[in-house]
């Protein structure tokens, strides 16, 4: 038995799925079967019901897991022994729309149960949260998406519905749904070309086939929430805690219908700190419900 062979179990153990799991350790989905399957034959049992479109443990694979979690935890553990301050740090790194609720409280409540832990924070756009990651200067990514590369691992947390929003005194206020062609002559007010969330509102524009006219590109959600109060044009975002207190009306995108992601990223060629590969597990545990 290898340790790799127990992250590779752990993975498809976490998340359900070979594909989604080949793509978390950054190998193909036939190399991660394969090793599954030695691992069983090695063993002489079955770990894995394959059975369903969500791969689940047998009462074997449910045996092995809690060992495997506690051998490659103190692996890690083994590997990364450093000053004992520095062990108390995770650098974390997360998108500004983020900021405002599921890193606050997904913090809080993990320094409930690690009062000595703290935190180094970063905020910024896709394109510096994957530099950040490639170069080691932060642990971990909350983001809802990432520029590609072959060493980031990303799995997700939760999603979040995106909707239109105009001025409450814009004609399709009353309205409860729109289409992106209704929106086809308004100007656009957007995030910079470089934030997963422009990526996307791009993607479904060209899907419908229309052209949006920008009218303002910014970095906050918040902003772009407020700039539509203000009657400078409409926008497309997800709907964060704080906007019910602005004049603009949330409207459900009947087509496409679309959904933001937001997940966790981390660099697969870089070893976690225990506290940190705890940390990341707390925040996959957390969002468990929603996924």
């Amino acid at each position: 038995m290898e340790l790799q062979q127990l992250e590779y179990f752990l993975a498809i153990a976490h998340i359900g799925n070979f594909t989604k799991a080949a793509k978390a350790v950054s190998i193909t989905q036939s190399a991660l079967s394969r090793s599954i399957i030695r691992l069983e034959k090695e063993l002489g049992v079955q770990l894995l019901n394959r059975n369903t479109k969500e791969v689940t443990l047998t009462r074997y694979g449910e045996m092995l897991l809690a060992h495997a979690e506690r051998i490659v935890k103190e692996e890690t553990a083994a590997k990364m022994e450093i000053d004992r301050p520095d062990k108390q740090i995770i650098n974390l790194s997360f998108l500004h729309s983020l900021g405002s609720y599921i890193v606050p409280r997904l913090i809080s409540s993990f320094r409930k149960n690690h009062p000595q832990c703290k935190f180094k924070l970063n905020q910024d756009n896709s394109t510096v949260l994957t530099e950040r990651l490639i170069k080691g200067k932060t642990d971990l990514c909350i983001c809802s998406n990432l520029l590609m590369n072959e060493t980031i691992g990303w799995l997700p947390l939760c999603s979040e519905e995106l909707f239109v929003i105009v001025p409450l005194d814009h004609p399709l206020a009353k309205r409860e749904s729109v289409n992106l062609k209704d929106i086809a002559d308004e100007s656009f007010i957007t995030l910079k070309p470089f934030y997963g969330l422009r990526l996307l509102a791009n993607q479904l524009f060209d899907m419908t086939g229309v052209t949006p006219h920008i009218e303002f590109e910014g970095d906050e959600i918040v902003t772009v929430a407020n700039l539509v109060a203000a009657d400078l044009g409409v926008s497309l975002i997800p709907k964060i805690p704080g906007m019910d207190r602005l004049n603009v009306k949330f409207l459900k995108l009947s087509s496409p219908h679309c959904r933001r992601t937001i997940g966790i990223a981390w660099d697969t060629s870089r070893l976690l700190s225990p506290l940190v590969y705890e940390f990341q597990k707390f925040a996959l545990d957390s969002f468990a419900d929603e996924r």
